[in-house]
């Protein structure tokens, strides 16, 4: 981040947030752009209402004074000169109680205006949902109106529009000011007229807004009572309004119109206040009224060292793996750089503009606020949301966020009775609360930096390791006359989808010709660290086996399995490729160092390499949006943090990025969704792009290929029937005609959440892929001399076969592996219900190849006698993340037996939670 991006963000951040969510809130709830930049401007208008009002008054306040001392001034400029008239108008401004200095309050509202302006116009400006979207007259909101048409001239009249306005308000607010004032505002108003005529109308009409709403203003200031005629016009808008949703309305839904209601409804407050004339409180002498700057800048820094600092932090330094992306560097640190920048200027900077102007009545408040908003945030931060799932890099929960009533009252009686000890702890320990504040905001400062220093480290030795150690652009160069090898790993593949696609596209079966299905495959976890090591490594890296090698490492032991088969195959003369070793070191981003001592290994990790660098750099800047937003819904209260999360888009704006640009992707429903997820087109990317990399030459000696793939393991929504990841998709009509093909043989796939179309779609989309590598080897020729092994590490818990659902708490579906075979010289597509695990893999991968296979690392021999000799042990419930399970054995986990078929469910037995299981 430069100087200008850290003092912008200090300034222009916070207020372009605050646009960007108010505006998303309203388009969502409303679903008319045109409509949200209405009720964008009055929410704007109403939240800045005290500070314009303040500065109205300080500006009036000078212009008086300056009409006070306008006869004296011009007569001592007019009689004196030089030192002399200095001194003497020093003297007569002493006399008068004034600074020349307070001259820059008469431009208060001007210098407010500013930075409100900049923000508006960074927003409204570049936004793409504008474009193409029609309100009234206008025809297009992205661009200019061009309403007027005289011959070959469009003129627009928005910008005209806009300046009349503020011309009105110019000639009546400066009514019996100064002609130097007078000419200040005129001059403004014709500035914007000129800078703003080519804008898109969009932005015009919400300034057009802001001008209606000051002239408004204006008028209502020279009223003799106001607040009676603006609580009757408030009325008669709530009353249209109401009247608008309700039969109006051509987009009608239950939450719109309630949205509708409960505004109209709301909008009647004012008028019943001042008909009834409850004083809502009395008055006090301002003089009388204590505040405490210091307690309110003391909080305010607490909550930007929280939010800005301190939940980031943490976030990354968990695993600052997933935050690095080797082949694009960025440092992880500037996020908490920019999420602080957000929190200091939204908290310190325009929380303290707020603080300032208002009046002692309103500090007082500010104070007893902050104080009870530090303590709730750090309650609701410490103590509520921790079951949430897994987190990933984009900052969404694997299963969304979602709290049961219960949760939310019993957050909401605990923060109520927390609010009420603080309140007391304000009333009779108000003058230590300062001292208290400085402290916290020192300690979690020092939190700060202690995270960050970690974090550094780890991204420092995570560079270094892939300088070193990756082999460069990945490329895989196969045998026309030797045998391949090739197993391919994707990563929570879903085994029991593969009946209902291959139905739903027989073309795949002739793709997969030579390929057994194997239906009854049980995975050794519901998560990567127990599933993957008996892929790579056999039965002897089940979670079983691997906690009785209590003496060494997960680590060593993940890394023994990850070397199994690539020093098998090379130490028998096969040219070894790997690509993204599964956990490798147990690093995220895989370190390769491990085949360091094994020269003619080559490595490489392909995530992410064939996605370009805008893609990269708009990814990067929404997570710089979006760590601040994550850390505001992480302190705020349960039944907020709904509408603060938004389906993991944080309440952007975002529509379309154009195309190819992969920026995170909005759901709608079941079958619609705007917008592409970049941690998704990593790892698809590469399977596009395997024709790329994959040549083939005339050479006796064999190839052996040992890949892991992401694609299925970050689902999202595809356009069906191709299952391809475009900007705007929608399979409204697809599901409607097809929703058949979800029953095979009697067995239906449950398809009722978002959850279930992406999973499944993403599964649809990586076979669809490696059909078409497949068809690129056989024009190689080398698909015939080619043993495939497709596995993956475990399934998912998405409920979608009753037959799988042991129990409401264990889904067996997560323990349900892909397992698909072709064997050399196989023909036609099979399937198989043999009883198998995904530890077959490597007697599977090495069966016929390497004679008498033995483990080069324990010297036991490699076959799958282990799978009929007892029970296999599976890891249900248990500490996925390798940064805190990462021991000598697996932390203490639930551990369930099967055997035979995964199907029955009388073969599954809870075993119990133990680390090591040793009676069998």
């Amino acid at each position: 981040m430069t100087v200008w991006n850290v003092i912008s963000t200090l300034l222009i951040g916070p207020l372009k947030l605050l646009f960007e969510v108010i505006f998303t809130i309203a388009n969502r709830l409303i679903g008319n752009p045109g409509l949200s930049i209405i009720v964008l401007s009055l929410m704007m208008n109403i939240l800045v209402l005290p500070l314009y009002k303040r500065a109205d008054a300080m500006q009036e306040e000078e212009r008086l004074i300056e009409q006070k001392l306008d006869r004296g001034v011009r007569h001592i400029k007019k009689t004196f000169k030089g030192d002399e008239r200095m001194m003497i108008l020093q003297t007569y401004y002493r006399q008068n109680n004034y600074k020349p200095t307070y001259v820059l309050r008469g431009a208060m509202s001007l210098f407010l205006q500013i930075p409100f302006f900049i923000a508006a116009y960074n927003f409204l400006s570049g936004l793409e949902l504008l474009n193409g979207v029609s309100f009234g007259p206008i025809s297009n909101l992205g661009a200019p109106d061009g309403l007027l048409v005289i011959g070959s001239f469009t003129i627009n009249v928005l910008p005209i529009i806009m300046t009349a306005v503020n011309l009105i308000s110019c000639v009546i607010f400066t009514k019996g000011g100064t002609l130097k004032s007078k000419l200040q505002l005129y001059a403004m108003a014709i500035f914007f007229l000129f800078f703003l005529y080519t804008s898109p109308s969009g932005l015009v009409f919400y300034w057009t807004l802001n001008n209606i709403f000051s002239l408004v203003k204006t008028i209502f200031y020279k009223l003799k009572n106001p607040k009676k005629v603006l609580s009757i016009l408030m009325s008669a808008v709530g009353l249209a309004l109401g009247v608008f949703g309700l039969f109006i309305y051509q987009s009608p839904t239950l939450k719109r119109t309630l949205f509708f209601v409960t505004a109209a409804i709301v909008m009647q407050i004012p008028l019943v206040i001042t008909l009834t004339g409850i004083k809502l409180s009395k008055k006090d002498n301002e003089e009388s009224v204590s505040y405490n700057s210091k307690l309110f800048f003391s909080g305010a820094a607490l909550m930007a060292v929280l939010t800005g600092a301190v939940i980031p932090s943490a976030v990354i330094k968990s695993s600052p793996q997933e935050f690095i992306d080797t082949g694009y560097y960025f440092n992880p640190l500037f996020y908490i750089l920019s999420s602080l920048c957000l929190a200091v200027g939204a908290f310190v900077i325009w929380g303290g503009v707020f603080y300032r102007l208002v009046k002692p009545k309103a500090k007082s408040v500010f104070d007893k606020a902050i104080w009870i908003i530090c303590g709730l945030s750090i309650i609701d931060y410490m103590f509520f949301g921790k079951n949430l799932g897994n987190l990933s890099a984009s900052l969404k929960y694997e299963n969304g966020i979602a709290y049961s009533l219960s949760e939310q009252l019993i957050n909401f009686l605990i923060l109520a009775a927390a609010a009420a000890v603080l309140l007391l702890a304000f009333k009779f320990g108000k003058k230590f609360i300062p001292q208290v504040l400085v402290v916290a905001v020192a300690a979690l400062c020092v939190m700060s930096v202690i995270n960050a220093v970690s974090i550094d480290k780890s991204v420092q030795r995570i560079v270094k390791s892939s300088e070193e150690h990756n082999d460069g652009t990945p490329v895989y160069t196969m045998s026309k006359n030797g045998k391949n090898v090739i197993v391919l790993m994707l990563d929570r593949a879903m085994g029991e989808y593969v009946p209902y696609i291959m139905n739903e596209m027989p073309e795949l079966k002739e793709q997969f010709d030579g390929f057994t299905y194997y239906s009854n495959t049980v995975s050794f976890g519901g998560n990567t660290n127990f599933g993957a090591p008996a892929i790579f490594g056999g039965y002897e890296y089940t979670p079983v086996e691997m906690n009785r090698r209590d003496t060494e490492s997960l680590k060593d032991k993940q890394n023994e399995a990850l070397k199994v088969m690539p020093v098998l195959f090379d130490s028998n003369g096969y040219d070894v490729t790997v690509f993204d070793p599964t956990y490798a070191n147990y690093e995220w981003i895989p370190d390769l160092s491990i085949y360091d001592e094994y020269p003619n290994i080559k490595k490489s990790n392909t995530k992410g390499k064939f996605v370009s660098e805008n893609n990269k750099k708009i990814l990067i800047n929404e997570k710089m949006r979006n760590f601040f937003c994550y850390s505001l819904l992480k302190t705020a209260p349960m039944f907020a943090q709904t509408t603060l999360y938004d389906r993991g888009n944080y309440n952007e704006s975002k529509n379309l990025f154009g195309e190819g640009v992969y920026a995170g992707q909005t759901t709608f429903d079941n079958y619609r969704s705007h917008g592409i997820n970049q941690g998704f087109m990593d790892a698809y990317s590469v399977l596009e792009n395997l024709d790329d990399i994959t040549f083939a030459e005339d050479k006796e000696n064999g190839t052996f290929l040992m890949m892991t793939n992401d694609t299925t393991h970050d689902p999202q929504y595809l356009q069906a029937p191709e299952y391809e990841p475009l900007d705007v998709v929608d399979n409204s009509e697809y599901e409607l005609e097809n929703s058949d093909r979800y029953n095979v043989d009697g067995v239906s796939l449950e398809m009722s959440k978002e959850m279930h179309y992406a999973h499944y779609q993403t599964n649809a989309a990586a076979l669809k892929l490696l059909g078409k590598w497949f068809d690129r080897m056989r024009e190689m020729g080398v698909y015939d001399n080619t043993r495939i092994i497709l596995v993956s590490d475990h399934g998912g818990n998405v409920d979608q076969i009753e037959k799988l659902v042991y129990s409401d708490e264990l889904d067996l579906e997560a323990f349900f592996p892909l397992l698909m075979v072709k064997d050399f010289n196989a023909k036609g597509f099979e399937t198989n219900s043999a009883f198998m695990t995904n530890g077959d893999v490597p007697t599977l991968a090495l069966d016929g190849v390497v004679d008498s296979a033995v483990n080069p690392f324990t010297g036991k021999k490699i076959d799958s006698s282990e799978k009929s000799a007892h029970k296999q042990y599976v890891v249900t419930y248990g500490e996925w993340d390798v940064n805190k399970n990462n021991g000598n054995t697996f932390a203490p986990c639930i551990w369930y037996s099967v055997h035979d078929s995964i199907w029955d469910k009388n073969n599954w037995e809870k075993v119990g939670d133990y680390t090591v299981i040793k009676d069998y």
